[in-house]
């Protein structure tokens, strides 16, 4: 039976403990089901609503003003959101930036994901906190009318993301060469090949605020081989569980060349690339879930001993392929905002999080030295191997929240590329 919202009210976050949360919907109407979260970064919400890693996820954002630089074609990590939706305090109003082409309103509805606004948000993130993140219904109809029991029984059958693989839904359906550098203002993102670090910008294509009709800018998917005759970089396999656009850009910006396989790729296909190196990406769902099948691949590649980097769900598979486990958070580390201590020198680096699973330190083996920890929880957020050239981290160095507090991991990996063993 449905039943009407409350004056005004056209959307609404249903939990599955039955809490009922009434807000002025926006974006597409309809209703997704998945885990809610909160994120405290107070920039960036197009990167973190098309990020894959929070595929399965409805994202609270604890900043007030969501949408107020409108959205454009440059500053996503994905061709579509995999974010389900999101919770904002705020209406959301006219965009206030340059570089805007669209409402924040209008991509939400042109990409079919549903947001709220007038919610809370304080509160809602303070249970989080308490209770943990727990599993939810984001709807919006604009007749305000709503099934609530309907909602409620769809929050509670929801099997919640622990022994979720979602790498398979969002990876790259096909192998292909990286292109496309980083990104410089009034420049767009550089051509390929990307100069190293340093030794400035390469050509770039037109701003999106003077294209308007544009899309975002994805890479080519080009044959293999084809059109790296003569180029000597060295060569990165990265396997895509759900990967950011940003951290191949920051690859070919530190001196290497990517070629990019899905989630599911075998340690034979991943060979047939001679790579100098191998790279896990970030991406969404439970790394044991995922390690299923991506594990024993990650332990071929390690036999290689040729140099290997993780980020994320990257870092925690890697910690699994060497005898570690992982397990899942309370409620998770979102946000732009998170100080790690780098444990060789005591520095803190200002980072950027999303992950809801985490390394226990306690089961890591002998050969394996925890590198860095969160400074809010004490939490493992990066490993490395002594006995060969293979290290992760579980924050992310591409977001520069720091803003480059954590870029030099790029470099340390390429430099380990194509050195004897």
């Amino acid at each position: 039976m449905n039943t009407p919202a409350p004056s005004g009210a056209t959307g609404v976050l249903v939990l599955a403990d039955g809490s009922t949360i009434w807000g002025k919907g926006f974006g597409a109407e309809g209703e997704a089901v998945g885990e809610v979260c909160f994120h405290t970064a107070m920039t960036g919400y197009q990167e973190i609503m098309t990020d894959p890693s929070f595929a399965g996820q409805i994202i609270n954002f604890t900043f007030p003003h969501i949408g107020n630089v409108g959205a454009n074609y440059e500053d996503v990590e994905a061709d579509n959101p995999h974010a389900l939706g999101c919770v904002v305090r705020q209406d959301v109003t006219a965009p206030s930036n340059f570089r805007a082409v669209q409402t924040f309103v209008e991509w939400m509805k042109a990409n079919g994901r549903i947001g709220l606004s007038g919610i809370d948000t304080r509160a809602l993130t303070r249970l989080i906190r308490l209770q943990g993140a727990p599993n939810g219904v984001i709807a919006f109809s604009e007749d305000g009318q709503f099934d609530l029991d309907a909602l409620r029984e769809k929050a509670r059958a929801w099997p919640g993301l622990e022994g979720m693989d979602l790498a398979k839904e969002v990876t790259t359906r096909q192998t292909h060469r990286w292109q496309g550098g980083l990104w410089h203002l009034g420049e767009g993102y550089a051509s390929t090949p990307s100069p190293r670090r340093g030794e400035g910008g390469g050509e770039g294509v037109r701003h999106s605020s003077e294209l308007p009709d544009a899309r975002p800018p994805h890479p080519t998917l080009s044959p293999e081989g084809e059109g790296l005759q003569g180029d000597t970089r060295p060569h990165v396999v990265a396997i895509d569980y759900g990967a950011k656009r940003n951290i191949f850009r920051n690859l070919e910006a530190a001196g290497a060349r990517v070629t990019v396989l899905p989630a599911t790729a075998t340690f034979d296909e991943v060979m047939a690339h001679e790579p100098d190196g191998f790279f896990l990406s970030n991406g969404p769902g439970d790394p044991a879930a995922t390690g299923a099948y991506a594990v024993p691949v990650i332990r071929q590649m390690l036999e290689t001993k040729k140099p290997l980097f993780g980020i994320c769900l990257g870092h925690q598979m890697l910690a699994i392929a060497v005898g570690g486990q992982t397990a899942k958070m309370h409620q998770g580390h979102r946000g732009a905002n998170h100080p790690v201590k780098r444990l060789e020198d005591g520095r803190v680096e200002i980072t950027s999080m999303n992950h809801g699973f985490a390394v226990d330190a306690e089961s890591l083996p002998d050969h394996v030295r925890q590198t860095h920890i969160s400074l809010f929880d004490g939490s493992n957020c990066g490993i490395e191997l002594t006995d060969r050239p293979a290290f992760s981290v579980q924050y992310h160095p591409e977001a520069n929240p720091g803003p480059q507090d954590s870029i030099y991991l790029f470099g340390k990996f390429v430099d380990q590329l194509g050195k004897d063993e």
